[in-house]
C-alpha cells in the first residue's frame, strides 16, 4: 500500500542537491537572472513550450507576473499538486526542472519537465537534475510513477533520458498543444518497484 501523501510531504525550505546541482524554489529575487536566461534563449525554448495565452503578461518581461507564477508555484507545493525548481551550477540559475500533475489515489503519479540555458546545455545538469527529483519523488513523495513526455524530434531533451536509461513506453499521437500545435510525444517512465534496482546507478553517476 502507498503511504499517504500527507507522509510524504516535504517541509519548507526546500533545498535537494546532486553532485554538482542545487534544486530549489524560485522566489521574487531570482526575477533578474530568470528573466534574462528566457530572453536570451526565447529562440531555444518557446518551440517546445505550450502557446503562451494571449493577453497575460509574460513574466520574463513584466517582474510582478514573475512574483505571480512564483506564488502560484508555492500554492501547488503545498496542495501537493506541483512542484516546480529552479536549477542552480555554482550558485548560478541556469534552468527549470518542474513535477508537474501530481496526482494521488490509486495512480499516485507525476511527470517531469525541464529546460536549461542553452549556454550551460551539454554538461548533463538537466540529467542530474532529474536524477535528483526522481530520488525525491520517490523517497519523499512516495509517488508510484513518473513520466517524462518529449517530442520525437526533439533530440536534445530524448537525451537527458538516454543518459538516466528510462524505459520508452512508446508514442502517445497528438498528446500535448506545444507552441500552437498538437504533437506526438515518446513517453518515458520509470515505477517505483523500478526504483530500489537503479538507485545505486543513480547514486554513483549523479548523487
Amino acid at each position: 500500500m502507498r503511504h499517504p501523501s500527507s507522509l510524504g510531504r516535504p517541509t519548507a525550505p526546500m533545498r535537494l542537491y546532486g553532485r554538482r546541482v542545487l534544486l530549489r524554489p524560485l522566489v521574487g529575487k531570482d526575477f533578474d537572472a530568470w528573466s534574462q536566461i528566457r530572453l536570451d534563449n526565447e529562440e531555444w525554448l518557446l518551440p517546445w513550450e505550450p502557446r503562451r495565452q494571449a493577453g497575460f503578461p509574460d513574466p520574463a518581461n513584466d517582474r510582478a507576473a514573475f512574483e505571480m507564477r512564483c506564488n502560484a508555484r508555492a500554492r501547488d507545493r503545498s496542495a501537493d499538486s506541483a512542484y516546480a525548481f529552479g536549477v542552480f551550477v555554482d550558485q548560478r540559475l541556469v534552468g527549470e526542472v518542474n513535477l508537474n500533475h501530481v496526482l494521488r489515489g490509486s495512480l499516485q503519479s507525476g511527470t517531469i519537465g525541464y529546460w536549461i540555458d542553452r549556454h550551460h546545455a551539454g554538461h548533463a545538469y538537466i540529467a542530474e537534475a532529474v536524477a535528483v527529483l526522481l530520488r525525491f519523488c520517490f523517497e519523499q513523495l512516495r509517488l508510484h510513477r513518473i513520466e517524462i513526455c518529449i517530442v520525437p524530434r526533439n533530440l536534445n531533451s530524448r537525451r537527458v533520458v538516454e543518459k538516466l536509461r528510462l524505459r520508452c513506453e512508446g508514442l502517445a499521437e497528438r498528446y500535448l498543444e506545444i507552441n500552437g500545435a498538437w504533437e506526438d510525444h515518446l513517453r518515458y517512465a520509470i515505477t517505483a518497484e523500478e526504483w530500489p534496482e537503479r538507485r545505486a546507478d543513480f547514486e554513483v553517476v549523479w548523487w
